[in-house]
């Protein structure tokens, strides 16, 4: 019997239908297979049971099961032989495992084999929620919702890869359509049918991810640095009395805004206390000091931590939980004692500080408590984020830490509120899981863990320009979660609303601009206003030939240019600090335009390249006011304005195996990068990141006179 049960080898791709009866398998067949021009196998039982109950007036029995397994059985493969690339297979063997499993309780070994063992590209489980229709063979309309779930049982049991197919006639042809089609494309980029079914469960576009092989096999091109942006040459200098006025100006006509801050806040702070962890697996306890440990490792940082730890804010607190869990640690030596209080800090089963975001973790010591980063940017949020009573702050969160931020926030935001007359609206969201990229080994195939399962990360904080997008606001504040500040609430204050206040200048004059445009009495004078405005202000070449354009063709054409979400980046002077900066950028026809640009994006290689990058003025602290409203009030669509090849290609490990992966375009690089941009020179106290734990060390973050 199993020899007759055994299937053919194959490079047609066969796809299957189970599910409970009347939900739509054969109909599916048919029509899929005329829409990808390919033949079907009907299901050998209709046949096989209509002939007995013709001849014989009687239903399917038990010994009937194995002849329907045989035949379905060869059924599919003598059609294998006429099928064009793709085979669709009106139920198979393992429906009539299932439907013995149902009706008697057991099933033949053998079937039950063949079921395990018969490969399937796809498998599409039809839902019960079409109409159910009797005729002669169907009898059992009130037990199709057991049975689908002992068929999902079964395709979970047997590990097979299928989809669930719910909806409509039109609805299932539409998608089945769909993903069959994608399924085509992930086989000739080596992903199988495992692969493509996570792809699908994640909701993650197949057309992207063939995008990422693409890039990650020819590579990125790199950007075209023409010069940095300094004071008057791309970056607008304001006095404090400028700031001031713009800060008022911002006052008078909030009234009439929705103002929100949005602050990415979804990583772990690994790399806060990643020296730390380095130390703790590396550092030989009693076989060397940790002077020698230091010297022999070169760090520059643990040193620092050691010296100062009475400083950081959480130093009491994680004392005494190590007197208390380590009885011996009072007459430890006092490496020993270091070596405690990290390993009590860090462990899983204390403070785990490296494992949890940054924005849980106490950054700033006050007389009567400790602050954490959260408490900080309510409390920021308050001071310059408030119309008409009411502060509007958005986090983005990674899921499983949502809880920890809303005990901190229900603790404080009371306290907060009264203190600043606002009312705080506290919102979350987290980066979606469509937007993580997948890995390739050094060969560029798919990278594979030990489990042979394809690898995704998460796609940089590129990915939150989808949550931006999803944000309704006139105003939006960005800050990062680390910088905040102890005290000078006021002074940040002050430049937070002075560029929202510039902002809303740019807008109106840009909004009447576009009302203008829109007029059929626009005049050349208005036109070259317009361009002299957008040369000088904005910052952006118009095209050479413009002058012989049409006058419509000129409307249309400065229309395109002024219709767009706009930003006000603060900069800092550059003191050093790692990360991206203000710059003119050369695009392939020629022209300029200002862009917030990371080492990663320029050829290293390139000495002229290289020396342009190493020669700017000023940092990029991640301090952005953004309109992303058009002259109508209608939010734009901010997926529009992304320029989708400047991101990043990365290599990373994963447990000793070297992988590359698409990071995408940055959110304040790539991400905005055809947004309306204007840099503006802030001072450096408003820039107050912490990178490692150590900076908690600053001044900015050591002051214990009260909260600002």
């Amino acid at each position: 019997m199993e020899e007759h049960l055994k299937q053919e080898h194959t490079e047609i791709i066969k796809i299957a239908f189970v599910g409970p009866e009347s939900t739509g398998k054969t109909t599916l067949a048919s029509q899929l297979a005329e829409e990808f021009n390919t033949i079907w196998i009907p299901e050998f039982a209709r046949d096989y049971l209509q002939d007995k109950w013709d001849l014989k007036q009687e239903i399917c029995s038990r010994e009937d099961l194995m002849p329907i397994a045989i035949g379905q059985t060869q059924l599919e493969n003598e059609a294998l032989k006429n099928a064009n690339k793709i085979l669709f297979c009106d139920t198979n063997v393992l429906v009539t495992k299932v439907f013995s499993d149902i009706n008697y309780n057991s099933c033949d070994a053998i079937i039950a084999k063949a079921a395990k063992k018969h490969k399937y590209d796809l498998i599409f489980l039809t839902d019960v929620d079409v109409p159910w229709e009797k005729d002669d063979l169907r009898d059992k309309p009130e037990d199709r919702e057991a049975s689908i779930a002992a068929f999902e049982q079964a395709l979970i049991e047997f590990k097979k890869p299928y989809i669930k197919l719910s909806g409509n006639k039109e609805e299932r042809l539409e998608k089945a359509t769909k993903i069959i089609s994608d399924f085509q494309k992930a086989k000739k980029i080596g992903l199988n049918s495992f692969d493509y079914i996570k792809i699908y469960n994640r909701n993650t576009n197949l057309d992207v991810i063939e995008d990422q092989f693409q890039i990650l096999k020819s590579g990125i091109p790199k950007i075209n640095l023409e010069r940095p942006a300094i004071i008057n040459d791309g970056i607008l200098r304001i006095t404090d009395d400028e700031a001031k006025y713009f800060s008022n100006f911002f006052d008078e006509k909030k009234t009439n805004l929705k103002l929100k801050k949005f602050v990415p806040a979804s990583g772990a702070a690994s790399r806060m206390f990643k020296f730390l962890n380095e130390f703790l697996n590396e550092f030989k306890l009693g076989e060397e000091s940790i002077n020698a440990y230091i010297n022999r490792k070169k760090d520059k940082n643990l040193p620092i931590f050691l010296v100062a730890k009475e400083k950081f804010p959480f130093y009491n607190e994680i004392l005494e939980v190590a007197k208390s869990s380590l009885p011996e640690y009072g007459t430890w030596e006092k490496d020993t004692r270091d070596f405690g209080f990290i390993k009590t800090m860090l462990s899983p089963k204390y403070f785990d500080f490296s494992n949890k975001p940054k924005g849980v973790l106490p950054f700033h010591k006050y007389e009567n408590y400790t602050a954490t980063a959260i408490e900080e940017h309510l409390n920021e949020c308050a001071f310059y984020a408030t119309s008409n009573g009411k502060s509007h702050l958005h986090f983005t969160v990674s899921e499983e830490h949502q809880n920890d931020f809303e005990t901190i926030i229900n603790e404080v935001k009371p306290k907060i509120e009264k203190q600043t007359n606002a009312e705080i609206n506290v919102k979350y969201s987290y980066q979606n899981k469509a937007t993580d990229v997948i890995a390739v080994d050094l060969d560029g195939n798919p990278f594979r863990d030990e489990n042979d399962n394809i690898v995704f990360r998460p796609g940089g904080h590129g990915a939150l320009i989808e949550n931006l997008n999803n944000l309704i606001a006139d105003v939006i504040f960005i800050k990062n979660i680390d910088n905040v500040i102890q005290n000078h609430i006021q002074e940040i204050a002050l430049y937070k609303k002075a560029l929202a206040g510039i902002l809303i200048q740019y807008q109106e004059v840009i909004f009447k601009y576009m009302i203008m445009l829109n007029s059929e009495n626009v005049s050349n004078e208005d036109l070259n206003e317009i361009v002299n405005y957008i040369k000088s202000k904005l910052n952006i070449d118009i095209k050479d030939d413009f002058s012989k354009f049409t006058k419509e063709s000129k409307v249309d054409h400065l229309k395109t240019i002024l219709n767009r979400p706009i930003r006000v980046c603060g900069m800092v002077k550059n003191e050093g600090e790692p990360g991206g900066g203000p710059f003119w950028v050369i695009d392939k026809k020629g022209k300029t335009f200002l862009q917030i640009i990371e080492s990663s994006q320029i050829d290293s290689k390139d000495t002229r390249q290289k020396e342009i990058f190493e020669s700017a003025t000023h940092f990029n602290p991640v301090d952005l006011v953004c309109g992303i409203k058009d002259y109508n009030g209608q939010k734009f669509d901010l997926m529009k304005f992304i320029d989708k090849n400047s991101g990043f290609i990365v290599e990373k490990n994963n447990k000793g195996k070297s992988l590359r992966a698409f990071e995408l375009p940055g959110l304040w690089n790539g991400a905005m990068a055809k947004w309306l941009t204007i840099f503006v020179e802030v001072p450096l106290i408003t820039f107050n990141p912490v990178k490692t734990v150590n900076d908690l060390l600053k001044p900015a973050h050591q002051s214990t006179n009260g909260q600002g």
